[in-house]
């Protein structure tokens, strides 16, 4: 080993990069979280840098959990996105300090950091979430193709990217041009056990005349298409006419127009609807999760929703369409079922079909624990950055 070359053990200055932090709530925000804390529990030196996204945060550095957080200037939204103007010189004096750089992708900066990370010495590591599917309209169409350009430049200087899934990086437009370099590595996945106490509470209060109660976590939005689980209580309701949908996230997306939209569906069915709005807190989210007979995700495109795993570590079958990556979780526990893809009536056959027998889509948590295993996805986090850290 050369004299001045990184151990395979030892702490590691690691910088992670991505737009939103903690605490703006997706399931992508949340598996950096989880991956920073437990990165710094074991003893490394973590850095990320997100914009400021709310006019609630402070500007500049702060510790979370022992995390040094930097938030940028964000004075300008973009779609999705945020427009940072003093981005360039902050990553750049970032890149120089740390050892190896984890970017989050898709990223509008994807090929800046890529760029000045090259002048900086230091390699970056994508993780990929999934490919950027906007609304079909002229101005989402030409971010998408600026973005995949950006993508792509990264991509080819960067020694490997982290994917969620074969089965997605199979399917992938982003990753299919990259396959070689993919390395897969599980999600985190972690919640606390339910509260029975809390679990009946909220039963006793969603529930309809002993009906059972379908769940959906998730942001109100196109992709994750919530207006076909509406529309599958056509089919649901001829065998449970006191079923209830709850709907966990938010809904009133300011940069997408579906809740808006679908108002019409919404108030033809409102007596069989719940919104609940965001859970921030894990406690009230796993007993959300447990508080559910089904959880029902009717995506057209999803990489691999953490939600899933977290409903089954709960006790609670789940209902996937069949689409690349979304599909994984259900296929290698058997703890659900999946439904096709754009068919509200099979989402609702297969919710039935697993209304039905509960039992036979039933889990131990031990075992969907070591099939999703926090350490295991934490230990190959590591690996990687020991691999390709400065030397």
């Amino acid at each position: 080993m050369p004299e001045n070359a990184k151990p395979k053990t030892g702490k590691l200055k690691i910088l992670i990069v991505l737009l939103y932090y903690h605490p703006h709530s997706t399931g992508l925000t949340h598996y950096v979280k989880m991956l920073a804390e437990e990165l710094v529990c074991r003893g490394h030196e973590v850095t990320v840098i997100a914009s400021c996204h709310s006019r609630e945060l402070p500007l500049g550095e702060a510790t979370l959990n022992g995390v040094r957080v930097i938030r940028l200037w964000a004075p300008i939204a973009l779609s999705r996105g945020r427009i940072m103007p003093t981005y360039p010189w902050a990553i750049y004096r970032l890149l120089r300090e740390h050892d190896v750089v984890n970017i989050h992708v898709p990223l509008l900066e994807t090929a800046l950091v890529a760029f000045l990370a090259g002048i900086a010495g230091v390699k970056i590591i994508p993780t990929h979430h999934g490919d950027l599917i906007l609304p079909d309209n002229p101005i989402n169409n030409m971010i998408s193709k600026i973005m995949f350009a950006f993508y792509k430049y990264m991509a080819k200087r960067a020694p490997c990217i982290i994917g969620l899934s074969d089965d997605y990086a199979d399917n992938s437009y982003y990753l299919l041009p990259f396959r070689e370099k993919v390395r897969i590595i599980y999600p985190p996945m972690i919640i606390p056990e339910p509260d029975p106490v809390g679990v009946q509470r909220l039963r006793r209060e969603w529930r309809r005349n002993g009906g059972p109660l379908i769940g959906y976590a998730g942001r109100f939005v196109q992709e994750k298409r919530p207006d076909l689980l509406i529309r599958s209580l056509d089919v649901i309701n001829g065998t449970h006419p006191n079923a209830r949908i709850v709907f966990a996230g938010d809904y009133d997306i300011s940069y997408e127009g579906t809740w808006r939209r679908h108002q019409d569906l919404v108030e033809k069915y409102r007596s069989q609807l719940t919104f609940l709005g965001l859970i921030r807190d894990k406690q009230e989210l796993a007993n959300f999760y447990a508080a559910c007979d089904v959880l029902v995700l009717p995506s057209d495109s999803d990489c691999f929703p953490l939600v899933q795993g977290e409903a089954m570590l709960c006790g609670t079958p789940v209902v996937m369409t069949d689409i690349a990556g979304g599909r994984v979780a259900v296929s290698i526990t058997g703890m659900g079922k999946l439904a096709k893809a754009g068919d509200w009536r099979s989402i609702g056959e297969t919710t039935l079909e697993v209304l039905a027998d509960p039992a036979r889509f039933s889990k131990p948590r031990d075992t969907i624990r070591d099939v999703f295993s926090f350490e295991e996805t934490v230990n190959r986090y590591e690996s990687i950055f020991y691999e390709h850290a400065r030397t």
